[in-house]
């Protein structure tokens, strides 16, 4: 992986010194200072993402039990070896233990599922002589899948903990929030913070006028109800009325705009999975074909996981995906290469969150086209930092339906674009793609960040052409601090 390290670094190497922005910077004391507009909102801190949101380092499980390579499809023995591992007991940090598979080639016509929480699938090398898992089926598919059983549609509610919050305007960045009946949480419960869609708010931002394409189509507008955004949060104090929970909200609640509610929520989600050390290799029939491997690894359901050291080739869609409901899911040191499938949409998103609390770092792709993406409606905050692609195909950023809370800390984009802006009548009506968030010390041939209406986003030392009313500063500079996910880490947490 020294290959991916070098490469990953090209953007920071530029935020080697770095001036002060007007937005952030370091303080006397060396901790950063925000400024904040007339309502309150910042920048948030982004330092929550990650493993146990960056409170805690990846372990190093102790290896439970091994598998040698053999001939023939190995889908049935892994399966049964990680389901041997999901009978175990975990310890008291919820580790059942890592699975080894030793070197070798493993050929799979089937998906690995985990599903029980603690298994960590480790292999012994993500290149071509280490561990090498090969997707054979002429399907697309994920050949590694984690999440439980009980994969959750949509956030449920518990009954009679559902409740509008009581401030008339809560900032982006804020961690507190004031309701009339604080009794009904305690410190600990685990709640959304919910921002409703309304049909105030989808026209404000121009989503219920979404023009027609000139190709005839179809342009679906905005509904209210629709477009809500999920904060899964922690509650970390109540005092008197007010709620402050554990990491910040992304989003403005405005009760202009129908405000927000919170309620305690029932899902079921496994944690401490982890992958590591893996090569992921998709047969293929042409450089267009679409019929096999698609995703090497898929997240859903997942808390406090992570994926490290792994590479993926040839697959269509996806190195990494971390699906709707991951959260605090740490991904370093991966790579993409070589997908095979058509150029077009729905195609080669290398590393693609749609959860929140997550971090993606020091990974890389090539040939891709949305190389280092956000779904629709991914709540944050979230980070890529240090990440590199070359020869990309399209742009880099959030790609539809207002995503908030992002933070692209060191991306480059060798070849392509990296935006946060208003897409309108693409795909199906993209709209407004992303709000409060943040392009920090990146690199792209050009940058496209605009400010949505009830929103904004910064661009701070950005090298490349620049275009939009964005909150810009220090284009073509470096800004210190070198990197801004690290800073707030050290503010917050002391180192």
């Amino acid at each position: 992986m020294a290959l991916l390290i070098v490469l990953g670094a090209g953007a920071a190497s530029l935020a080697s010194g770095g001036d002060a922005s007007r937005y952030v910077w370091p303080g006397a004391d060396g901790r950063l200072q925000y400024a904040s507009d007339e309502k309150g909102n910042r920048i948030p801190d982004f330092s929550f993402c990650g493993y146990h949101q960056g409170e805690a380092e990846i372990p190093d499980v102790p290896v439970i039990a091994a598998i040698d390579p053999a001939p023939g499809d190995a889908s049935d023995r892994v399966q049964a070896a990680i389901d041997a591992m999901a009978a175990r007991p975990p310890d008291a940090a919820g580790i059942r233990g890592a699975l080894l598979l030793r070197k070798g080639e493993y050929r799979l016509s089937r998906t690995l599922r985990i599903t029980a929480g603690g298994i960590v699938l480790r292999g012994e090398g993500s290149g071509p002589d280490g561990t090498v898992l090969i997707a054979t089926a002429r399907q697309q598919y994920s050949l590694i899948e984690a999440g439980s059983d009980n994969l959750p549609v949509t956030w449920k509610p518990v009954s009679g903990t559902w409740q509008k919050i009581a401030d008339d305007y809560v900032p982006v960045g804020a961690t507190k929030i004031s309701v009339k009946n604080p009794s009904r949480y305690s410190v600990g419960d685990r709640v959304v913070i919910q921002r409703p869609s309304t049909v105030e708010w989808i026209h404000a931002i121009g989503m219920d006028a979404i023009p027609p394409r000139p190709d005839g189509g179809e342009v679906v507008q905005w509904a209210p109800g629709t477009k809500n955004l999920h904060f899964d949060r922690v509650i970390k104090a109540i005092t008197g009325n007010q709620i402050e929970v554990d990491a910040p909200i992304c989003n403005a609640l405005d009760a202009a705009y129908g405000g927000g509610v919170i309620f305690r929520y029932d899902l079921s989600r496994i944690a401490e999975v982890g992958i590591e050390n893996l090569r992921g290799e998709s047969l293929y029939d042409g450089s267009t074909d679409e019929q096999h491997g698609w995703t090497f690894i898929t997240f859903n359901n997942v808390e406090n996981g992570w994926v490290r050291d792994v590479t993926a080739v040839h697959f269509g869609y996806s190195c990494v995906h971390l699906g709707k409901f991951a959260k605090a899911v740490t991904v370093e040191r991966a790579q993409s290469l070589e997908p095979v499938s058509k150029i077009e949409g729905g195609r080669r998103y290398a590393f693609a969150i749609g959860g929140q609390l997550c971090l993606v770092r020091d990974c890389y792709s090539a040939d891709g086209r949305h190389d280092f993406v956000f779904d629709a409606l991914t709540p944050g905050p979230n980070v890529f930092l240090n990440c590199m692609a070359e020869r990309a195909n399209a742009d880099s950023g959030p790609h539809q339906r207002w995503s908030c809370g992002m933070l692209f800390d060191n991306v480059t984009v060798q070849g392509n674009e990296l935006n946060i802006r208003n897409r309108g009548n693409l795909g199906t009506g993209h709209g407004w793609t992303g709000a409060n968030s943040v392009i920090w010390n990146s690199v792209a041939v050009r940058f496209i960040c605009e400010n949505p209406p009830t929103a904004q986003n910064w661009a701070i030392g950005c090298q490349g052409a620049a275009e939009g009313n964005a909150n810009w500063d220090l284009k073509g500079a470096a800004a210190s601090p070198p990197s801004l996910y690290r800073a707030q880490l050290r503010d917050r947490l002391g180192h």
